[in-house]
């Protein structure tokens, strides 16, 4: 292996970064401020993913129930199961509403799901989104590569965070630094900021 082939991969991740601050920045600040919001106000988050996506919604809401890096007590969040759990838990509906009716069935006006997607077709995902509007919630979706399907199905009151990128890998890495940032804000607004 190539220690070239190597540094290759940490500069184009560190230049994403760079680049992707400036298009990100906001976008991230308005779900921190909309996620702060709703916790304070007696909501919770729910979150789902698909595929490499999945562990970063068990991620997000591991670091709201128990902590990311400063201890409080434990904020309301919810990763909803994927197809798998679903179906050993007896579950029989299709993959494109494994998310979806989980959201109907815990969802509320007052709470947020977070949809992460790192690839451009992700139908459980959008038609969790279909269903937290019904339930009307807002949504924070996380995507990369454009935001495909998952993007469309948005609407005005929705915060859509979009990776700059379309390689897989580096979609993944930008989305998992999102997700830390949201856990630090939501906890800075909580707790004060710290160095």
């Amino acid at each position: 292996m190539s220690i070239e082939r190597i540094q290759r991969q940490f500069r184009e991740s560190a230049e994403l970064q760079l680049t992707a601050l400036d298009a990100l920045g906001a976008p991230i600040a308005a779900a921190i401020d909309t996620m702060f919001a709703t916790l304070a106000n007696g909501g919770k988050i729910l979150a789902c993913g698909e595929g490499a996506c999945t562990s970063d919604a068990q991620r997000f809401t591991a670091a709201l129930v128990g902590r990311f890096e400063r201890d409080r007590p434990g904020l309301p969040a919810l990763v909803l199961a994927n197809d798998d759990l679903m179906r050993a838990s007896g579950g029989t509906q299709a993959h494109d509403e494994v998310f979806a009716r989980q959201v109907r069935a815990l969802g509320h006006g007052d709470d947020i799901l977070l949809a992460i997607a790192g690839h451009d077709d992700a139908p459980a995902l959008v038609a969790a989104v279909d269903a937290a509007h019904e339930r009307e919630m807002i949504v924070v979706a996380l995507t990369g590569a454009g935001g495909g399907p998952l993007s469309q199905s948005l609407i005005d009151t929705d915060i859509h965070i979009c990776v700059p990128a379309q390689r897989q890998a580096r979609v993944h890495e930008l989305q998992l630094l999102t997700i830390h940032c949201l856990c630090d804000g939501i906890d800075a607004m909580l707790l004060g900021e710290e160095d």
